[in-house]
């Protein structure tokens, strides 16, 4: 809702709506935004009606806001106080701000999605088998999860899902976004499967994600996810240094063999720069599991028995079973449990 005869100042609000994905309702007179005052998600009032809104003594509420084109007026504030706003919006400087907080207002049933990200030791590992399983796993479980492959060269986490044909968004159609993405449009956008969305690359030429698109995808997946699982590439490119700095946890899936330990040694030393929580998944080798986990030097998370019939299996395009009586089911339910808090 926004009060103001100012036009200049109106066109420079509708625009700024936009932007947030908001449409405004707009009142000239405080009287005709009186029976909206505890229905809209957000009133901004302009410079011009505060006097007049402040006669009428609305009853206080939040996401009130003061919108001004002159920051040096010392009027301001005491119309501030006036009209019970929480904040002055001094445009065109504050417009960032504003957009934010429009597109807050515009959140429905905001979340606080935990962030994980998952990382091979070495190629093959298994690392990507074991972030689709996960999401696949908590969507199963109605958490709303939302699964982001972050390896422009990994083939396509879709393809693993057997989703590569699937309608929707990908990394092409993002990379450009700096700003703020709607949780909600965002989930409009991409490929779903239920309780699960999917962000990966399109088939051909890959550029790569600039880390102010991966900062926008994941702040957006927090508030409209329970889960956000992120696939990284082993070489760490901006894109996946901005995941981790924003990662819960993140998981190195590790082969029990030397040169499989020396690899996972070298990622995590490469990870640890960027995020403090990270475990290890053990692949069976020729190494004794403690001297394996030992040469990590992170704490184990979980282990994941070789599986002969797996590879077969995705490559027919099908699904791993993941029943609580499975291998993967098992530890997806496992590590679920132990990475996201208690509700």
């Amino acid at each position: 809702m926004v009060i103001t005869e100012d036009y200049a100042l109106l066109d420079d609000l509708v625009r700024i709506a936009a932007a947030a994905g908001a449409q405004l309702d707009v009142a000239h007179v405080p009287a005709h935004a009186r029976p909206f005052w505890n229905l809209a998600p957000l009133i901004a009032i302009g410079a011009d009606q505060a006097d007049n809104v402040a006669a009428t003594s609305p009853p206080p509420r939040d996401q009130v806001l003061l919108v001004t084109r002159d920051g040096e007026d010392p009027d301001t504030w005491r119309k501030c106080v006036a009209v019970g706003a929480q904040a002055v919006i001094t445009l065109p400087g504050d417009e960032r701000d504003l957009v934010d907080r429009l597109a807050d207002a515009m959140e429905p049933d905001p979340r606080s999605g935990s962030v994980v990200c998952v990382i091979g030791g070495r190629g093959g590992a298994g690392a990507s088998v074991l972030a689709a399983c996960m999401a696949l796993r908590a969507s199963a479980d109605r958490l709303r999860t939302l699964l982001v492959d972050a390896d422009p060269l990994g083939g396509g986490i879709d393809a693993l899902l057997g989703h590569e044909e699937a309608s929707g968004a990908r990394w092409g159609d993002l990379v450009a976004r700096e700003g703020r993405i709607n949780s909600s449009a965002l989930q409009a956008a991409l490929p779903a499967f239920g309780d699960l969305a999917v962000l990966s690359f399109h088939r051909g030429e890959v550029a790569e994600i600039p880390s102010q698109a991966m900062r926008s995808v994941l702040e957006a997946g927090r508030r409209g996810f329970d889960l956000v699982i992120v696939d990284l590439p082993r070489h760490l490119d901006p894109a996946a240094t901005e995941a981790l700095t924003r990662a819960q946890t993140t998981l190195t899936v590790a082969t029990a063999d030397v040169r499989g330990i020396l690899s996972a040694a070298q990622v995590v030393s490469e990870v640890r720069k960027h995020t403090a929580d990270i475990r290890a998944i053990l692949r069976p080798g020729v190494l004794d599991d403690d001297v394996a986990m030992s040469s990590l030097g992170i704490p184990s998370a979980g282990s994941l028995p070789d599986q002969p019939r797996l590879t077969a299996t995705l490559n027919r395009g099908e699904l791993p079973g993941l029943g609580p009586r499975t291998v993967l089911g098992a530890l997806c339910t496992s590590l679920l449990r132990d990475l996201l808090p208690a509700t």
